[in-house]
């Protein structure tokens, strides 16, 4: 039976009752813009990144929008014994950082994508180093993928995974139950690109109208105002 961007039945169903079960018990939520996701055919999920959790919870915030949720997840996890196993047989897509086939990452995300895959992805390619958890900004990925598909790119903003588990931090903080919200927004418009080529200022004007969404969701999820230029992390260091 075909399964566009699927699983097989038995990982998708051993994977799903085990995650769910845990998240069911440990956290608690809001999720809001359900309507936003679209139930078939390819789409980017374009979103921040909080934590080693947020993952896991945005996972289940996907399932449950009938969508089986694509990774690119740094590859040396696809190393570590029976979880590099069980992670390849679910479809994620390893990224080879600071190699000449890093690009093969986006090209296979962009095969998932057309055999109608939801891949989620983090503009910022790595968890936010913001003091305020705020989005630091987003690399050209996201936008090239779109621009190369066509696909939809719905923003997706999240906050809480941070209160189960800060980055740096080993120990996951379960109770109380902490509540993970999700605020999805409608599609991005990228319509102003279509035809261009694929490069340079188009690729960063592209990136700053995803980012831009993304950030404008998450200011409304925190009740506050984002900043106005984006954390630097080399700037912070140097200085």
């Amino acid at each position: 039976m075909s399964r566009p961007g699927r699983p097989p039945i038995f990982w998708e169903a051993l994977v799903t009752v085990i995650v769910k079960f845990v998240l069911i018990v440990f956290t608690k939520r809001d999720w809001r813009g359900r309507a936003n996701v679209p139930r078939t055919g390819g789409v980017i999920i374009a979103t921040n990144h909080l934590s080693w959790t947020d993952p896991l919870l945005l996972s289940h915030f996907t399932y449950n929008n009938g969508r089986w949720p694509v990774f690119l997840a740094k590859s040396g996890v696809f190393n570590i014994p029976v979880v590099g196993s069980i992670i390849r047989k679910c479809r994620q897509i390893p990224v080879l950082r600071g190699s000449t086939d890093a690009a093969r990452s986006l090209k296979y995300a962009e095969e998932a994508l057309k055999d109608g895959s939801c891949v989620i992805f983090y503009g910022e390619g790595t968890i936010t180093r913001d003091p305020d958890l705020w989005p630091m900004a987003f690399k050209t990925g996201v936008a090239r993928l779109a621009l190369a598909t066509g696909v939809p790119v719905i923003p997706v903003a999240h906050w809480g995974a941070q209160d189960i588990l800060r980055y740096g931090s080993k120990r996951p903080r379960l109770f109380p139950r902490k509540t993970f919200h999700v605020l999805a927004g409608p599609p991005v418009d990228l319509s102003k690109y279509a035809g261009l080529p694929m490069r340079g200022q188009v690729l960063k004007d592209a990136t700053a109208d995803i980012m831009a969404e993304v950030v404008a969701l998450l200011s409304e999820l925190r009740g506050e105002k984002a900043p106005d230029t984006p954390f630097d992390e080399a700037e912070s260091r140097a200085g």
